[in-house]
This record gives C-alpha cells, structure tokens and sequence, in this order.
C-alpha cells in the first residue's frame, strides 16, 4: 500500500457477503456466532452503514462493524489483512466509526476485543480506546424454538 492515499472506505452491500466472511476468515481473530451468510446477510439489512469495508486498489484489506442501536455505539470485527498492517488501515477505519457514531449521536464507542490479542490492544490503545475492568460481558446464546 502506497499512501493512505489508496485506501477507500466503504459502506458493504449484499454482494460483499462471501469475501468479508473469506477475509475474516483470514483476518480476524476468534470466530462469533454470527460469522456466517445469514448473520452478516441480517447485519446489512438492517444497519446498510454498520459493516466498513476498507479496500485498497480494490482489494478487501479491512473491517470494522460500527453498531449504533441509539443508545450505544458498539465496535465489532476490527480486521486487517496481515499483509496490510501497521500502514494506518485500522486507524482510517476507527476514524470512519467514529464519524458515523459522532453523526449519529453516539457519546462513546466500546469494542469488542480478545484478551489474547496483544497486537489489537497495542491498536486500540493507539486509537484512544482502553479496557474498563470493572465491566464484564455476560454471554447468553439463543436459540430458536
């Protein structure tokens, strides 16, 4: 990647469904229930604007899903392609969250992040997000009748 210059970010649509989900395959640490056809399918159906896909001459390079349920702004999938990082790929995404948070009127982003995942911490800290011990997430998984 040349400059920041060559990074594109975008909105995804339907027809991005099958490279995210190859990409984070790829990408992103840990799996979640929703890491499949339908949950992303449902995702874009409901927020068109929540999954940020970052590209480079075309190629699928990032991800950030920015959730905003009115109340909260949530950060989820914060992916780069490990060829790509520590070129700013996840700073631009994080700015492009923030903005559509900030637009929204969202206060304050949380994220999602993997105890594990020592080099996400060194970027999240570098963003200006840090971990609040008191907090932890509780963890229920539906299913239907």
């Amino acid at each position: 990647m040349g400059g920041m210059d060559t990074l594109h970010i975008r909105s995804a649509v339907p027809a991005d469904l099958e490279a995210v989900l190859a990409f984070w395959a790829v990408a992103a640490e840990g799996t979640s229930i929703s890491d499949d056809p339908n949950g992303v399918s449902r995702l874009i159906e409901r927020d068109p604007e929540a999954l940020l896909l970052a590209e480079c001459e075309g190629e699928l390079v990032g991800t950030v899903i920015a959730g905003f349920d009115g109340w909260r702004c949530h950060l989820y999938r914060l992916a780069v392609h490990p060829a790509h990082r520590r070129r700013g790929v996840a700073r631009a995404l994080l700015a492009a969250a923030e903005e559509r948070f900030v637009a929204l009127g969202g206060r304050r982003g949380d994220a999602m992040v993997l105890d594990r995942n020592k080099l996400a911490h060194q970027a999240w800290d570098a963003a200006g997000y840090a971990p609040e011990p008191q907090w932890s997430r509780w963890v229920k998984h539906l299913e239907r009748a």
